[in-house]
């Protein structure tokens, strides 16, 4: 089991799910708005553009990306920072 990391900022979450084909839509405020269409469907996820993402907010996150990439949570946090 792969661990999450405790010190992952928004600004380098946007940058890994560039694999995913997630592109910067805006930014608003103090959060990023990333859409993809990798699966062929638009897609649509907002991260906070802090310096440490909550471990709690980073889970959920990664549970709706892994969901939409039809990957286990495993898989795709083996893929972003394995």
């Amino acid at each position: 089991m792969h661990k999450l990391p405790r010190d992952l900022s928004g600004k380098k979450l946007a940058k890994l799910l560039k694999k995913y084909d997630y592109k910067i839509d805006r930014k608003t405020g103090s959060h990023f708005r990333l859409i993809s269409h990798y699966k062929n469907i638009k897609h649509k996820i907002t991260i906070p553009d802090h310096n440490s993402i909550k471990i709690g907010t980073l889970n959920n996150i990664l549970n709706d990306l892994s969901e939409y990439l039809e990957l286990t949570k495993e898989d795709l946090i083996r893929s972003l920072f394995g």
